[in-house]
């Protein structure tokens, strides 16, 4: 039995050497100027405030610039806009910061229905997904703000991630659970403080940040490896409101160039034409609808790895003493009998 002990501690080592920790939350920038992307910036003074023309940007719908914050959406039912930037981003590596706010009249849970920040393929194109396109092609991270699943355990407002290669639905009545790869929670709306998102996409790592705790620090929200999104798709804001309503203003944008140097073998594909996916992860389209209600909602990390391996591995050696044990009751019963 030491010997089968010892045996279990090396395998369980072993397996946690290649599990490996979890990954430390992504440095991001200072936000200084040096790498400042000013034509996929957007910033005071906005030119254009007040006209339908606006130098590298476009917008629709509800939306409306004014000389203080770009308002997606005014405070009223069945609203819905955007604003998008008219230049394709063809960096590999980025760093998107938002200075937002979400507000309103309506109490607890009476407002709605939350914003978007896109890099996809299409553009100014309305639809059912916070005022942009469904079924699109690119990275969106969804700042929710309303409920709609009344069966859910989550804490809204609620931040998630999907990428999507045009064949994924975003399902609003279980708030994309389904299509979900991670989210976290944030007290985001009617803050009297300045609130920030910022979005790093880095050698296929995707780090989504939040400061909106008026602590003028990042906190970390979302986490994921084995991201591949390509170049030449278009940065963009959208927002709507249903039935409950809510003021969405963007304040800035700004991105921001990360140099990263890349393995030799990185320059060998054409990223014009790669498809947005996310390895280790099964397609969301195979997740089942489970009647709890629970579904598959983070990336397999390291440690949740090493757990499974190392439940099936004590599974094999409980059933393995048992089975021990079993053939020497046996074997004794069968000496009483000679």
């Amino acid at each position: 039995m030491a010997a089968g002990a010892g045996g279990l501690l090396s395998a369980a080592l072993l397996l946690l050497a290649v599990a490996g920790p979890r990954p430390a939350p992504a440095e991001l920038t200072d936000g200084n100027s040096e790498h400042l992307k000013r034509e996929h910036s957007l910033m005071k003074p906005y030119q254009g405030a007040g006209s339908a023309a606006m130098p590298l940007w476009d917008f629709q719908g509800s939306t409306m610039v004014t000389s203080q914050y770009v308002r997606l959406t005014p405070d009223e039912r069945s609203r819905e806009g955007s604003i998008w930037n008219r230049v394709p981003c063809f960096l590999k590596d980025w760093e998107l910061h938002v200075h937002f706010r979400i507000h309103g009249a309506g109490k607890k849970n009476l407002h709605g229905d939350g914003l978007a920040l896109w890099y996809t393929q299409e553009r100014l194109m309305p639809g059912p997904v916070f005022g942009s396109k469904d079924n699109f092609h690119g990275l969106a991270i969804f700042l929710d703000t309303y409920p709609n699943d009344e069966a859910t355990e989550r804490v809204f407002p609620y931040i998630s991630a999907m990428v999507n290669n045009g064949s994924l639905t975003y399902d609003h009545s279980k708030d994309g659970r389904w299509t979900e790869l991670a989210g976290c929670t944030a007290d985001l709306r009617n803050q009297n403080h300045d609130t920030f998102l910022a979005i790093r996409y880095s050698r296929g790592r995707l780090t989504v940040m939040t400061d909106v705790e008026d602590k003028n620090e990042w906190k970390n929200c979302i986490d994921i490896a084995g991201v591949q999104l390509p170049i030449g798709y278009f940065f963009g804001a959208s927002a709507g409101t249903g039935d409950l309503s809510d003021n969405h203003d963007i304040i800035s944008m700004k991105l921001f160039q990360l140099m990263v140097e890349h393995p030799p073998e990185d320059e060998n594909i054409d990223w014009t034409k790669v498809e947005p996916s996310v390895s280790l992860l099964k397609s969301p389209k195979d997740n089942v609808d489970d009647p709890t209600g629970n579904f598959r909602s983070g990336p397999l990390t390291g440690w949740k790895v090493f757990l499974l391996l190392l439940c099936a591995l004590l599974g094999i050696i409980v059933c393995a003493v048992v089975g021990a044990v079993v053939f020497q009751k046996r074997q004794e019963r069968n000496k009483r009998f000679y």
